[in-house]
């Protein structure tokens, strides 16, 4: 004669912790820093080049930027460098927006003094 036990089943539900968006939006800065325009020779969160980030509720993610000149050679390429940084740091789909205004200029560019490579 066999007894069979009576089988316990639990679920389990995972609530993901509410993101923040102030410490991703500084994450996807900081990961940002890995694209570097190539004639420059510096990143473009330190060109100042990253104006806005915006996580929208679709859970997509949208970066809006500038390029140092309007014909910029590099645009495209610098343009999938950030979206593919981004997507490591975020879920979702990602955006990135070239913005047309505010026209670059070198004093958009992160602290220092640019005076040495002749920018300012």
């Amino acid at each position: 004669m066999t007894s069979e036990l009576p089988i316990a089943t639990t679920t389990a539900t995972v609530v993901a912790a509410p993101i923040d968006p102030i410490v991703l939006e500084s994450e996807v800065r900081e990961a940002l820093r890995a694209v570097v325009d190539p004639e420059i020779n510096l990143d473009i969160v330190t060109l100042g080049l990253v104006r806005e980030i915006s996580f929208h509720p679709d859970g997509s993610t949208e970066v809006g930027m500038i390029l140092t000149t309007p014909f910029c050679p590099y645009a495209g390429t610098l343009v999938q460098q950030a979206k593919d940084v981004t997507l490591r740091v975020v879920e979702g789909e990602v955006t990135i927006t070239l913005l047309d205004e505010p026209r670059w200029t070198p004093d958009m560019m992160e602290g220092g003094d640019w005076s040495e490579w002749g920018l300012v």
